[in-house]
């Protein structure tokens, strides 16, 4: 039985330029964004970072995040899966990881229209999807990593797969913009997108415990309509905690603020807006001094933890917020009306 919310607003107003300033306090000289001050770096949160710097209207910091991504690109189209201070901490090469900066890139060409910088980051975003497509298997999962060796993990994660399937549809819209031709890109989204919807075997199904298994494949619009309902209603009540948020595993008596705003971003997605407004309202107390946001919480005790700041959670939350209000063009980047909207 799915869980009834009563309809709350939330906050009337949030404070995108806070929240980017706060990003901006822990992005380095050169463009990175580690997860916190003196954190660890991944591809992936460094990009969601700058998707937040954008949304906050800071375009140059945004700018100068993905040209360190353009300049510490390997040469196989990878980044390292986490480095600290420019050493390498995590030698595995992720397939999501490495396709990711085609959603940042997307997403602030909708906020600015500036071509010229699609075109400045055209190879970084070319190579990163690339390397992600020839690690599918045959079946349409993309298998999630190579080591330093370049030995691949045949394993295949089902949220990686669908951020994967987002990243490729941005690159796609990159490209026609571009004039770039890339059929080979379009028959390896359709068997993805095909794999996601029909084939939950092909994936690590340990995973399943994580909400983010349950509605990435929604967020992405791989699973769309009456079926992306469907899932969303299967399993509300194991993740959603009325007046907390959601859960990030099904078993742990722990919400966090990032799977929270992208839950609201999922709901967004398929135009649930009153339940996406209420659990965003569930956020407005979550929030520090600074503009960020509680890393993650236990209820019903309410002790925060990680005490960590993560660039990252902040940004989801601006992401989750210019869905819901459309401050930016950006905001529709996750809708699955605007997907369909590019293919007529």
């Amino acid at each position: 039985m799915e869980l009834e919310l009563s309809v709350s607003e939330g906050p009337a107003s949030l404070s995108l330029e806070k929240i980017g300033s706060f990003i901006i306090s822990i992005q380095k000289e050169h463009g990175e964004i580690p997860w916190s001050a003196g954190g660890k770096t991944d591809p992936w949160d460094h990009v969601e970072s700058a998707m937040g710097l954008s949304t906050g209207g800071y375009y140059s910091e945004a700018i100068k995040a993905y040209e360190w991504l353009a300049e510490t690109q390997l040469e196989d189209g990878s980044w390292w899966s986490e480095t600290l201070d420019g050493k390498i901490v995590n030698s595995c090469k992720e397939s999501n990881f490495s396709s990711y900066v085609a959603v940042g890139v997307f997403h602030h060409y909708l906020t600015t229209r500036d071509v010229k910088f699609l075109k400045t980051m055209w190879h970084t975003v070319s190579q990163g999807i690339q390397y992600a497509i020839n690690l599918q298997a045959p079946d349409g999962e993309i298998y999630w990593a190579r080591n330093k060796h370049g030995a691949v993990d045949k394993m295949a994660l089902l949220t990686g797969s669908s951020s994967i399937y987002m990243s490729i549809k941005c690159a796609l819209s990159i490209a026609e913009i571009l004039g770039k031709k890339r059929s080979g890109w379009h028959k390896a989204m359709d068997a993805l997108g095909t794999a996601i919807k029909s084939r939950p075997d092909l994936f690590n199904m340990i995973k399943s415990r994580y909400s983010m298994d349950w509605y990435y494949p929604v967020l992405c619009g791989a699973v769309t309509g009456a079926d992306a309902k469907k899932r969303i209603a299967h399993l509300w009540e194991k993740f959603v905690v009325p007046d907390w948020g959601v859960r990030c595993v099904s078993d742990r008596p722990w919400v966090t603020m990032a799977e929270t705003a992208e839950f609201i971003l999922t709901l967004a997605a398929i135009e649930d807006i009153p339940r996406a407004k209420t659990i965003f309202s569930w956020l407005h107390d979550k929030q520090f001094s600074d503009g960020s946001f509680w890393m993650g919480v236990t209820f019903p005790d309410g002790v925060i933890w990680p005490e960590e700041k993560t660039g990252w959670t902040a940004a989801a939350v601006m992401l989750a917020w210019d869905a819901l209000n459309e401050i930016t063009p950006a905001g529709k980047l996750f809708n699955h009306k605007f997907w369909n909207s590019l293919k007529k």
